[in-house]
């Protein structure tokens, strides 16, 4: 008879061997999409959160894709989840927005933005934020004082920048594009702060797509410190404006403690996260597009000469040559407007738009269970060689003639 201890052992390792089991095969209506679930818990996080030095599509999704198809099954954070490259079938899922799927975030970006802790009707809030932000960000904002403005920041940075022997263009633009946000958010209320708003998101940025393990020492858990310190300085300048709200300052935070007395929903916490979430969003796609612009245009002289043309040609129009970029201007740079589109096409600066599906989904005779994530990687499209010829090359003119149709 077998001692009890190796009688324990062999349950141990039954019901071990039975649950690695589960997390391979996780169950399904029909027959899921083929691809690994990884390991226990882990999945296949680690090689996800890999940084590549290519503009190519992340190797996570393209060795996956070579491997298994368009669609594919994997495991990220203990999150079952079906990476799609399928442009049909990505079209598809934008399109069922609110019907069989959802949007959904990594649970570090829930956690730090604080998504799906509201009681309230969540189409009601985001049609408010939408009506909110247009107002102050939106094209008639744009055309009357944001674009002056923007002008004006630009040219204070490349100042500053040439009379430093380097710079390096990610962090001077996440600080070019902080400042700009907090001027038009609550009036740069921080500038006294003994920390520079731009410094803590920069550092936070950095920590965000980590591994979620908040022990001390590692990159998540400094995420998590710097978020609390951006949250604090937020939480300072509301109240502050809120105890001194006969100054006005026509700005978003001037609008939104306004519509407090109105709409129930605006709490002092919701202020303070709007406020984050909105200066989040200006921070690290936008530096890291511009950085990558930099880049681009050195690698290609010929690029940036048509550039500089298009633009001393409306100079040379000009009256005034100090006078402010006006919106007739803006929009006659169309080469100008064919390099932002080939720099946003090459970026690619998440793996992609994640959904969450409501119900069982079908496509091409798999089945994706209702609550499990998709990852729809917009890389996999914008670098298509059936859409784009020679895709990974930085070729602004390609852009012309879809510009003209």
């Amino acid at each position: 008879m077998w001692p009890v201890g190796l009688w324990v052992a062999a349950v141990i390792a039954i019901l071990v061997t039975r649950w690695i089991y589960k997390w391979r095969n996780p169950k399904c209506n029909g027959v899921l999409p083929p691809g690994s679930m990884g390991l226990p818990l882990l999945g296949e996080t680690l090689d996800l959160i890999i940084p590549s030095n290519s503009i190519d599509i992340p190797p996570f999704i393209k060795k996956r894709v070579k491997r298994y198809g368009p669609i594919f099954k994997t495991s990220v954070a203990g999150r079952a989840v079906v990476v799609t490259a399928d442009p049909e079938f990505n079209y598809y899922i934008l399109q069922q927005q609110g019907k069989s799927v959802d949007t959904w975030s990594l649970d570090t970006f829930a956690k730090v933005f604080q998504q799906g802790q509201s009681t309230h009707d969540g189409t009601y809030i985001r049609k408010y934020v939408r009506s909110l932000t247009l107002n102050h960000f939106g094209v008639e904002a744009l055309k009357e004082k944001l674009l002056p403005r923007m002008e004006q920041m630009v040219h204070q940075t490349l100042g500053s920048w040439s009379t430093q022997e380097s710079t390096e263009v990610k962090s001077g633009a996440i600080a070019m594009t902080i400042n700009f946000a907090a001027r038009q958010l609550f009036s740069d209320d921080t500038e006294n702060a003994p920390v520079k708003l731009s410094d803590l998101f920069s550092d936070f940025v950095d920590g965000l797509m980590s591994f979620p393990v908040n022990i001390p020492g590692t990159a998540h858990h400094r995420c998590l410190k710097n978020h609390q310190k951006v949250l604090d300085m937020m939480r300072d300048v509301v109240q502050k404006r809120r105890t001194s709200f006969e100054r006005r300052h026509d700005d978003l935070l001037d609008h939104i403690i306004q519509d407090m007395s109105t709409e129930t929903f605006i709490t002092e916490d919701y202020i303070v996260q709007q406020m984050f979430g909105l200066l989040f969003v200006t921070s690290d796609s936008i530096s890291t597009t511009l950085a990558l612009a930099f880049k681009l245009l050195e690698e290609q002289p010929s690029v940036l000469e048509e550039l500089i043309a298009e633009h001393e040609a409306i100079l040379k129009n000009r009256e005034n040559l100090d006078s402010p970029i006006t919106w007739k201007e803006y929009k006659s740079m169309t080469f100008t407007i064919q390099v932002i589109n080939e720099v946003l096409r090459l970026g690619n600066i998440s793996p992609g738009l994640f959904r969450r599906a409501l119900k069982d989904i079908q496509v091409n005779g798999y089945t994706i269970p209702s609550g499990w994530i998709i990852l729809i990687a917009t890389s996999a499209l914008h670098l298509n060689s059936d859409k784009f010829e020679d895709p990974l090359s930085f070729n602004p003119s390609r852009w012309k003639v879809k510009l003209i149709r």
